[in-house]
């Protein structure tokens, strides 16, 4: 119940919207951070009884915040009290060891072809839903559920009756699993974890999708961090590893992703990854958090990342909060904050993440520089917003920026300064007739070395 309180007060006071929790469904291991699901229809007693977890929910929803569940329904462990030859042999697995094992994880596969076992995982996720009103589901693993082939060497799986990879069984269990907890019922969001190119994902069933809400954007994520660690020097060659997610970001409906995956294992925190010493890290950090905020899609963040956790995520320790109170990591905790509620606030933002209107590039192409320029716009074409990030420890004093039409631009938030608030002043200039970026209108902006800058315009 205190835990309850203390997150609902830091949740709101950033400006999150929702809360992801990893697997809370009853495990034997620790060290599998809940994704190897022993009881199914069970709340972890480690963390207190279903009724608390049932107030831990409701608390969080009467302070307006949503719950999301990680849920597994890709495979479970060979523990003896659980479901693994549960009458003495294959019942909710496949019975063929090349169907119905994960060689990667030593675990089972369950038989998506028997209608008893798609019903106790259909009714499982509705029970997570239904009886404790979470507000959706993230689907773990979803391309080992698709592919029968998934981390299986030549001659050690089973095609279908096609001859293909594609696990025709899985495809419908994902239809039918969506189909009832996006519908009229609950209306549940249903998130897919879903590291591949498999086309229609967030599609509807009805047009040959697979019917999730929406799509991990695995690829971003990955172009992202790879561009991010890199030696500012070395980024001008890699230019396109942040421009290529424009070029898919409306084939589904994205969801932006740093996850616990990519702060464990010897990968670094957020903090780490970045180049530099220590205040560039952030300076850093700081612009790679504003690009992802301009960038369609929708947006998660693992805990600690915000202010800047320096160890990697361990389930063993607690996160070190007493860095929050450091100058630098306080100073990134509250810029992050402050680009929260500029989402919040500016429905471009969020409103056309999958809709070409919704997104325009200024400059794409500034490589040399390592500088992003770009609008987002909402269905009103009124309230939009400008972006410019500068990925070099290069001060621009006299960058110029293109613009598509006259009018003022106003800054609303910058690196240096954070969010803007009613009465302080800001930079503020009327664009002139004068060609830049290809755009027909331009404005001069000294551009600062890691400097982060969102306008607004009508």
């Amino acid at each position: 119940m205190e835990a309850a309180h203390e997150l609902a007060d830091y949740v709101k006071k950033m400006g999150y919207t929702h809360v992801e929790l990893m697997g809370i469904a009853e495990h034997p291991y620790d060290g599998s951070w809940g994704y190897q699901v022993t009881g199914y229809y069970a709340p972890t007693s480690r963390y207190g009884t279903p009724k608390e977890f049932m107030y831990f929910v409701n608390y969080l929803h009467k302070k307006g915040i949503g719950i999301i569940l990680d849920w597994v329904p890709a495979h479970f462990p060979k523990d003896a009290h659980g479901l693994a030859d549960f009458d003495g042999q294959p019942l909710y697995e496949y019975a063929d060891p090349r169907k119905g094992e994960h060689p990667d994880w030593g675990t089972k596969v369950f038989d998506y072809s028997k209608n008893e076992v798609k019903n106790f995982l259909i009714a499982n996720a509705l029970y997570w839903v239904e009886n404790f009103h979470v507000d959706g589901l993230r689907v773990d693993a979803v391309a080992s559920m698709l592919y029968l082939d998934y981390g299986r060497s030549d001659g050690n799986w089973v095609p279908n009756k096609y001859g293909e990879n594609k696990n025709l069984e899985a495809i419908e269990f994902f239809r039918h699993l969506n189909s009832v907890l996006t519908g009229h019922l609950t209306g549940a969001m249903m998130i897919a974890e879903e590291s591949t190119a498999w086309p229609g994902v967030t599609k509807p069933p009805e047009e040959g999708g697979l019917g999730f809400t929406f799509k991990w954007n695995m690829g971003w994520m990955h172009d992202f961090l790879e561009y991010m660690k890199l030696d500012p020097y070395f980024r001008k060659f890699n230019h396109n590893k942040m421009t290529f997610g424009i070029t898919y970001a409306t084939s589904e409906k994205y969801l932006l992703t740093l996850s616990h995956d990519e702060v464990v294992h010897l990968k670094c925190s957020m903090i780490n990854k970045m180049p530099g010493l220590n205040g560039d890290k952030f300076a850093n950090l700081k612009a790679g958090y504003t690009f992802m905020m301009g960038h369609p899609g929708k947006k998660l963040l693992f805990m600690g990342q915000d202010f800047g956790q320096y160890h990697e995520w361990d389930e063993k320790v607690s996160l070190d909060w007493y860095l929050a109170d450091e100058p630098l990591h306080k100073d990134l905790q509250k810029y992050y904050s402050d680009l929260l509620h500029v989402y919040q606030k500016y429905p471009a933002l969020w409103q056309m993440d999958s809709d070409w209107n919704g997104f325009q590039w200024i400059n794409a192409n500034d490589g040399d520089r390592s500088i992003f320029s770009f609008i987002r716009r909402d269905e009103t074409g009124k309230k939009n917003l400008l972006f410019v990030i500068n990925f070099t420890p290069v001060a621009r004093d006299d960058y110029r920026v293109g613009v598509p039409k006259s009018g003022t631009y106003s800054l609303i938030l910058d690196s240096g300064h954070g969010l803007y608030k009613r009465g302080e002043h800001a930079f503020s200039s009327r664009s002139k007739k004068r060609e830049c970026d290809g755009q027909p209108y331009s404005f001069a902006y000294p551009l600062p070395a890691y400097g982060t800058a969102i306008f607004k315009f009508n």
